[in-house]
């Protein structure tokens, strides 16, 4: 018969890699439940697209040029399923727009959501243009294009 010895330290540095398993297992297990316990109070179905107005701005020999944006400058919406498009105002006082191709058209306010049901029943692409910022002149051209598949 063989007799094992085990030192006291083997055994203290398997008792400290056990309980730190332990602790890591609870860890990660606990951020899984939690991730998987959120839920989006939209429906399933319902698509929402959110833009925001933005600003560039610069100096060149010792002029202040800006120019006006939507970003994300494009977006993908599908054919013959409605969609919410929110926009938010962070830059500009008002960007007054029209969507080409459609009868949409409204107003977004520097700090204000509007929101605008879309459904495009063609594909294509269509552009939401700021009529405030259309061109170069007038710190644009302030243009967004929604792809419809």
């Amino acid at each position: 018969m063989k007799l094992i010895t085990i030192k006291k330290e083997w055994i203290l540095t398997a008792a400290i890699f056990l309980v730190m398993a332990a602790l890591a297992l609870f860890y990660f297990r606990e951020g899984k439940t939690t991730l998987t316990a959120v839920t989006s109070s939209q429906p399933q179905n319902e698509m929402v697209i959110n833009l925001v107005t933005g600003e560039f701005k610069s100096e060149l020999e010792g002029e202040i040029i800006e120019a006006y944006r939507w970003d994300p400058g494009t977006i993908v919406v599908p054919q013959n399923e409605h969609v919410t498009l929110k926009i938010l105002g962070v830059n500009g006082m008002k960007h007054p727009f029209y969507i080409e191709g459609t009868d949409i058209k409204g107003t977004v306010q520097k700090g204000k959501e509007t929101v605008i049901p879309l459904h495009f029943k063609n594909p294509g692409t269509y552009r939401l243009i700021c009529t405030a910022h259309h061109d170069a002149r007038h710190n644009g051209p302030m243009i967004a294009y929604i792809i419809v598949k």
